[in-house]
């Protein structure tokens, strides 16, 4: 079966503004707002483009994350995933634990194509896919903008800073997506009642011989500094003038 893995992380709403902790450990979800993460969402879309388009018989998504993380992968099915794998885990799970976790499923799923965000809202690692690939031994491309399939190949374009990047990828391969690449379908509410009835298997951190302790410790959690206020100038010389005081001209 040409099947598509699409990971899809719960993370806090991006229209939601964050709140640190008043202990400085963390930042508030609780009474949050949490939805799929952007990226992840985008990865989703494409994957069910690309199986509308005949080229692939299944998507499924895999979650990482608490029980409550089953809420996302719901909406997941409801944009039309086959079926979901909820890895629970309650605690932090590093970017390297989790490209192991994914790297087992792949052996047992055998999938085409595996399809992740660039990065995760929450973090902004931006790790899992290139160490996916790694572990893996297939072929990689991230940040993509646009994915082509034929004939047991990859066509990717990636915005550089030099403008557009080409690359032709066999598969199986690894790709994280860009927010330039779709725009993600509006779940509708007979497909969030379909989906209760699609499959939603949990699974733990032990079935992957993944610990459940993290090996990084979050020392502090701080929220950026105020912004300065402006200040307004009468003409160029005054600008150019506050700018010479301040050392940057």
């Amino acid at each position: 079966m040409r099947r598509i893995i699409v990971g899809v992380k719960r993370v806090v709403d991006y229209n939601v503004r964050v709140r640190v902790k008043p202990d400085n450990t963390g930042v508030i979800t609780e009474g949050v707002k949490m939805s799929i993460n952007p990226f992840d969402e985008i990865a989703l879309e494409e994957a069910l483009r690309i199986k509308e388009r005949g080229l692939a018989d299944e998507v499924v998504a895999v979650g990482i994350g608490p029980s409550d993380a089953q809420q996302q992968l719901r909406t997941a099915l409801a944009m039309g995933a086959d079926r979901a794998v909820l890895v629970q885990a309650d605690t932090v799970v590093p970017p390297l634990a989790v490209a192991r976790i994914f790297h087992k499923l792949i052996e047992k799923e055998q999938p085409f194509l595996v399809l992740l965000g660039k990065q995760a809202i929450d973090d902004d690692n931006g790790q899992t896919a290139q160490m996916l690939a790694g572990i893996w031994d297939r072929p990689q491309a991230v940040s993509c903008s646009k994915i082509e399939i034929a004939d047991g190949k990859a066509t990717v374009t990636r915005e550089v800073d030099a403008g557009l990047e080409v690359l032709e990828v066999d598969l199986p391969a690894v790709m994280s997506v860009d927010l330039r690449l779709n725009e993600p379908r509006y779940v509708k509410l007979p497909d969030i009642m379909k989906a209760k009835k699609k499959p939603l298997d949990t699974l733990g951190l032990a079935d992957f011989g993944v610990a459940e302790a993290s090996p990084f410790t979050t020392v502090k959690v701080e929220p950026p500094p105020q912004r300065q206020k402006g200040v307004m100038v009468k003409d160029v010389a005054e600008l150019v003038d506050a700018l010479k005081k301040k050392g940057l001209v």
